[in-house]
């Protein structure tokens, strides 16, 4: 059996009445993309959150990589890496420069940051733009320099939150590229999307939230055969059918 690298079971968040997050469990194993899908307010966002130590769970226990994340939450920070929706750059500052301050911050020395900086620029395509101001950039470009931070230190998770919104099909298709390698090379990933067709090319299993629980889980395949023939049936069609066609804004 495949080790299992997260491991949430019971978790919950509320914000005054409110609850966010409702008694969500899941595992994801080494090596494995897992997508996690839901409309706009179902938890997924503070879900993940928890996940990366910035909110504290009301109740329920998240292990990562054997940490308990409450108890080791310093030593989870080092085997983790977050690529946010917001794009988390200093635009004023060059690529490499960015990379490299963010690679100080999770403290690295400096010729330790330097290094690994070209190398993920390498990655993303960017080496011939490291000194151009991100101000500059593309939208496509930030996106990508924006993941290339998160690879910073090496983690052993990353957990990539849309990494993919408003870019064009050439920057998408290099991040679909790099992930796909990423996840050969061991890492694993929890993968967040409003873009059905993403979820089923890149993640071996997929949870669907809505309402702060998780009311489905299984292979996008599978998925898509409880409701009709797999090669017919979309993912889309299942999270419209599972989660409903009203409007969440």
């Amino acid at each position: 059996m495949a080790e299992e690298f997260l491991v949430v079971k019971d978790l919950h968040k509320s914000f005054g009445d409110f609850k966010a997050v409702n008694g969500v469990s899941f595992t994801i194993s080494k090596g494995e993309n897992f997508g996690l899908l839901g409309p706009n307010g179902a938890g997924k966002t503070t879900t993940i959150r928890m996940l990366a130590t910035v909110l504290e769970a009301d109740n329920g226990e998240i292990t990562i990589g054997g940490h308990s994340v409450k108890k080791e939450a310093e030593t989870v920070r080092s085997i983790i890496g977050v690529c946010p929706q917001e794009l988390a750059l200093y635009e004023d500052l060059s690529a490499i420069d960015n990379m490299v301050f963010f690679g100080r911050m999770a403290g690295m020395g400096g010729k330790e940051a330097h290094e690994q900086a070209m190398d993920n620029l390498k990655l993303m395509g960017l080496v011939e733009r490291a000194r151009g101001k991100v101000a500059k950039f593309s939208g496509g470009m930030k996106r990508r320099i924006n993941l290339a931070i998160a690879l910073m230190g090496h983690p052993q998770l990353l957990f990539l939150d849309e990494p993919t919104v408003g870019i064009d099909p050439q920057s998408r298709n290099n991040i679909f590229e790099n992930i796909q390698s990423l996840q050969k090379s061991g890492m694993t990933i929890l993968y967040t999307t409003h873009y059905m067709e993403e979820a089923d090319r890149l993640c071996q299993r997929v949870a669907i939230m809505d309402g702060g629980k998780i009311i489905a889980m299984d292979t996008p395949y599978n998925l898509k055969a409880q409701i009709g023939s797999p090669d017919k049936v979309t993912l889309e069609d299942v999270f419209l059918k599972l989660t409903g066609r009203s409007l969440r804004d």
